[in-house]
């Protein structure tokens, strides 16, 4: 749903798209590269990296290593990478637990594992609409956060969330990766809002501060 979300906007914003799955000519990704138009495709994680100027990780975090080792090291060299994943953890049921967390993050992770990847975390706070159209909520008065070791890949981040309609103001940056952990912990009190809503009803963070 995040990755269909994602980048079916960057297709409506006239980017190049390749929808990456475990094989080239996945069902889904093909009829998701059909339906969404010119720029679309699909292909597997590897071709999906080694065309891209920009990679998102919109998978599970407890499988997001294992889909990034198939994009390739090599093909991660030097790009920026969004990681947009969260670790929940649902072996043992609902609500998931977190698979790590409050000395590491999934993001911190990647790019340990990926050390010339550009990690930038942002947009796994919120619902997948709300990331492509944060007008939906309170004409976009509310917050997205980002996060991140290198000052020129967070730009191109900050960059793409203004595209997506994100009020400059609103794009909150928190510093280095290790903001990532805050970011992902912020996961379970989200499920639980969630649970309390009216089936269908987005809500999302926005910070008052006093005058």
């Amino acid at each position: 749903m995040v990755g269909h979300a994602l980048a079916g906007k960057l297709v409506e914003l006239g980017h190049e798209v390749m929808m990456g799955s475990r094989e080239a000519g996945n069902p889904k990704g093909t009829e998701w590269a059909a339906a969404a138009g010119p720029g679309a495709s699909s292909g597997s994680f590897a071709q999906a990296a080694d065309m891209a100027d920009l990679v998102i990780n919109a998978t599970p975090g407890t499988v997001s290593l294992a889909a990034l080792n198939e994009a390739g090291e090599g093909r991660l060299e030097g790009k920026v990478l969004l990681d947009v994943s969260n670790p929940l953890d649902h072996s043992a049921g609902f609500p998931p637990s977190l698979s790590v967390c409050n000395t590491d993050s999934i993001a911190e992770t990647i790019q340990r594992t990926f050390p010339r990847a550009r990690v930038v975390k942002s947009l796994n706070t919120m619902s997948a609409p709300v990331m492509v159209d944060p007008q939906r909520l309170a004409g976009g008065e509310h917050e997205v956060f980002l996060a991140g070791n290198d000052t020129e890949a967070k730009a191109v981040v900050h960059g793409l969330l203004e595209s997506f309609g994100w009020s400059p103001g609103r794009i909150r940056d928190l510093g280095g990766l290790d903001a990532a952990r805050g970011m992902e912990m912020w996961l379970p009190l989200w499920l639980r809002l969630y649970m309390q809503q009216p089936q269908g009803k987005m809500f999302n963070l926005a910070i008052v501060s006093e005058d």
